[in-house]
């Protein structure tokens, strides 16, 4: 049976934290059911009071990542160091036959050049090649014969060193992730390995992000 409880549980799903800001008492319930109260009677065919709306919410069970929000704050607070890494250009090829090869090449390459940042991430259809600035020349040339689907430069690199637990910590991501977007920090690749997070971002929102990154780490 479709209830005014359902409904509302069911558009909070559409809205991304939306769900956090109403349990932590950052929105103003009144203003929110007037908003969803055409949305609640026409999918109930009925006149709906705001008041029922409100009641509905109100007896909402929290949202499942609010109860670990004290483990990943302790979590991120024994966090290891970050590193940052400036002058990062971003190229995405079409994955083909010989794309390996090339990898291969630019690796050879790489190896001379002990500072320079790199990583390869394969897709379906494309890979992504992160790569210090200074290598650009060389990666023209070793895939010069490839598809270049985008380029991007002006990047910058935050890596963070997790603790070996990381794995089992519901929400981490999402954490961080959250806290980024609210600041309006738009994330262009993400490279992970199994102790070590990196995002990528442009030049321009390198100290912000910095700075929203550290301030996870603070105790709290």
């Amino acid at each position: 049976m479709l209830t005014i409880g359902k409904i509302v549980e069911e558009e909070l799903k559409k809205y991304p934290f939306l769900e956090e800001a109403l349990a932590e008492e950052l929105v103003n319930l009144s203003a929110f059911a007037r908003k969803l109260k055409p949305v609640v009677e026409k999918k109930l065919n009925r006149p709906v009071n705001e008041g029922a709306i409100i009641m509905a919410v109100k007896r909402m069970p929290l949202p499942l990542h609010l109860p670990v929000n004290h483990t990943l704050r302790k979590f991120l607070s024994n966090m290891g160091e970050m590193t940052v890494r400036s002058d990062i250009t971003d190229f995405t090829f079409g994955n083909s036959v010989s794309l390996t090869s090339c990898q291969v090449k630019l690796l050879e390459i790489i190896s001379e050049h002990k500072d320079a940042v790199f990583s390869f991430s394969k897709g379906v259809n494309e890979t992504t090649v992160i790569i210090s600035s200074k290598m650009d020349i060389n990666v023209e040339e070793v895939f010069a014969k490839e598809k270049l689907i985008s380029k991007q430069t002006n990047l910058s690199t935050i890596t963070l060193k997790l603790h070996m637990q990381n794995t089992r910590v519901i929400g981490l991501y999402y954490h961080i992730f959250k806290q980024l977007a609210w600041e309006g920090i738009n994330i262009v690749e993400v490279i992970s390995t199994t102790n070590e997070f990196t995002i990528v971002v442009a030049e321009a929102f390198i100290d912000k992000a910095f700075s929203i990154l550290k301030r996870l780490k603070a105790p709290g």
